[in-house]
């Protein structure tokens, strides 16, 4: 079998099993499993469960489900509720302050979860309704939420990040300064647009109509303040050299748990085992991603596939911000059909010889890479964002969501422009804290 016959193959049953509705880990399992088994014969079911588990044996993985337990341990509980209500009584008098609270809370929830899925949870259901009673556009309410969302992948800890840094043998510490300041960026453009959305469709950018004094904006900062250290803490011991991520990440993980439990007096047994629950929940669909990914990867290698298209991509005599504008839309339409881990386990480990070779910079690189997977979250067909908030607002038509968030996907890609037009917007703050890149 060819490259191009395998590719076309396993590409082609890939994109039927998806259609199907089938969970994303099984699809690429299967679709990864049958081109094997046309290409080797039934020899090679001997070796399909160690390259699965050997995609994910990696000690440095410990640090998602840590970082997943900590995002469910606020979002699951009454803390999430009091950041989403904190935020909203400081900015509530801003003009469009709603919307902007809601960003804000997106951009602070992608601090605490790492993920996407659960910040555009977490946030969505208590922040669409407001915004919808207020008489917010439906399309600015949903749309706002389905894209603020995205920053969970890139505002460290992102589990992303981590995943990239595996797959690359890159300092994820490192990577995850690299997303600060990208992400910061992001978050005011999003805010930016959002406030001319609503301003286009005629809403008027007023102030809250309740009004609250010092005392109850004080008020709303005992239970949030002791989180935001926590975050603060791991982000210092990890960029500080004290502790490794999945160190960080434990820790962080205990003393969320820790200060959830003693703030909100869950006391009962039944609602700290629903917070490991959901945790363990999402932590595992992670990893079967990551491991069908591994496999779906080695059955690429296997057919000679990824050494054709790395070699065809290599051997392109154009400039290389052309190669860079090339690997942005493979990355982007990688994007629209796989998970963010999925496409960076199989996709980061090709380009990266690539990208070096031409001169880029992989921490650089990584940020660029992530983006181009936020904007796989809020487009079709997949789009998981968007189903997301489907899920949570049935009463918003799912065209309304989906046109509410493809402006930011134009956002993103301005931001994509500026990065390669200041990547020191990427590269300053990882230099300036750990010192130049070896």
């Amino acid at each position: 079998m060819s490259p191009t016959t395998g590719g076309l193959f396993i590409i082609a049953a890939l994109f039927i099993l998806l259609a199907t509705g089938m969970p994303i880990a099984f699809a690429l399992g299967l679709a990864a499993i049958g081109a094997l088994l046309v290409s080797q014969g039934p020899g090679v079911f001997h070796i399909l469960a160690e390259t699965m588990f050997a995609g994910i044996a990696n000690l440095a993985y410990v640090s998602i489900p840590m970082f997943v337990l900590m995002g469910t341990a606020v979002a699951n509980t009454l803390a999430g509720k009091d950041l989403y209500e904190a935020l909203d009584r400081w900015m509530g008098r801003v003009p469009g302050g709603l919307v902007l609270s809601n960003i804000s809370a997106c951009a602070i929830f992608a601090g605490m979860t790492g993920s996407s899925p659960a910040t555009c949870a977490a946030i969505g259901r208590m922040g669409i309704p407001e915004m919808l009673k207020r008489g917010y556009p439906p399309s600015v309410a949903t749309g706002s939420i389905a894209a603020g969302g995205t920053l969970g992948i890139l505002i460290p800890p992102s589990v992303t990040m981590i995943v990239y840094g595996i797959a690359t043998e890159t300092s994820i510490g490192r990577l995850f300064l690299a997303g600060v300041l990208p992400g910061i960026m992001l978050t005011v453009m999003f805010m930016m647009w959002a406030l001319f959305d609503a301003r286009r469709q005629g809403y008027n950018l007023t102030g809250a109509a309740v009004t609250f004094s010092l005392r109850d904006k004080l008020a709303a900062l005992p239970r949030v303040l002791p989180l935001l250290f926590i975050i603060a803490g791991v982000m210092y011991v990890l960029y500080g050299g004290v502790a490794t991520p999945s160190e960080a990440a434990g820790a962080g993980a205990l003393l969320t748990v820790v200060v959830v439990v003693l703030v909100y007096r869950l006391f009962r047994v039944s609602a700290v085992s629903q917070i490991f629950s959901l945790a363990m929940r999402e932590s595992v669909m992670i990893m079967m991603i990551m491991a069908a990914a591994e496999l779906f990867a080695f059955a690429l290698s296997s057919l000679f596939i990824t050494q054709t298209v790395a070699s065809a991509i290599a051997g392109l005599e154009v400039n290389r911000w052309v190669l860079m504008a090339i690997i942005n839309v493979f990355l982007l339409v990688c994007g629209m059909f796989l998970p963010p881990v999925a496409v960076i386990v199989m996709a980061a480990p090709l380009l990266m010889p690539i990208i070096t070779q031409a001169g880029f910079d992989p921490y650089w690189f990584a940020v660029v890479l992530t983006i181009n997977m936020e904007i796989g979250l809020i487009t079709p067909p997949v789009g998981l964002n968007l189903f997301v908030i489907n899920a949570i607002t049935p009463q918003v038509p799912t065209r309304v969501i989906l046109w509410g968030a493809l402006p930011y996907v134009l956002v993103m890609l301005l931001g994509i422009v500026i990065l390669c037009i200041f990547p020191e917007i990427a590269t300053w703050l990882p230099e300036y804290i750990m010192g130049p890149a070896r």
